[in-house]
């Protein structure tokens, strides 16, 4: 088999906030940008890598979600443990000072794990969890 990984989809609150986070902070390409109604879906992804992205999209864009299931949506983003991604660097200690000067929430400065990387962590604009590791 031959698969790859095409697209993550990341939830957002203020499409304008993480655009500025995954564009200007991380250096990331706009690939597209996609709004309907008061919704907005936002396509993202390193540059170099045109067949990885992530789509940063509305947290509920379901009709069909209960308000209910908002509310928990909302309150997990919130608390930074509704989603998450890993990202890869080369050198995680100038990856991380460079996004840290950016005014990005640091929930880890950079640290040698027991399982063989080094990482660090942000919370994007949203709450969504980013590590980004340097493997050993």
């Amino acid at each position: 088999m031959d698969i790859t990984i095409q697209y993550t989809f990341l939830p957002h609150t203020d499409g304008e906030a993480s655009l500025a986070f995954y564009r200007d902070t991380l250096g990331f390409e706009v690939r597209n940008d996609v709004g309907y109604e008061q919704m907005r879906w936002i396509t993202v992804g390193p540059a170099g890598q045109p067949a990885t992205s992530i789509v940063l999209t509305p947290p509920t864009p379901d009709p069909g979600t209960t308000e209910e299931e908002r509310r928990v949506v909302a309150e997990m983003m919130a608390k930074g443990t509704y989603a998450s991604i890993v990202l890869s660097t080369t050198d995680v200690d100038s990856t991380f000072e460079a996004v840290a000067a950016s005014g990005a929430e640091v929930a880890q400065e950079p640290i040698d794990q027991p399982y063989g990387v080094r990482d660090c962590a942000f919370r994007d604009p949203a709450g969504n969890m980013i590590r980004i590791q340097q493997p050993s």
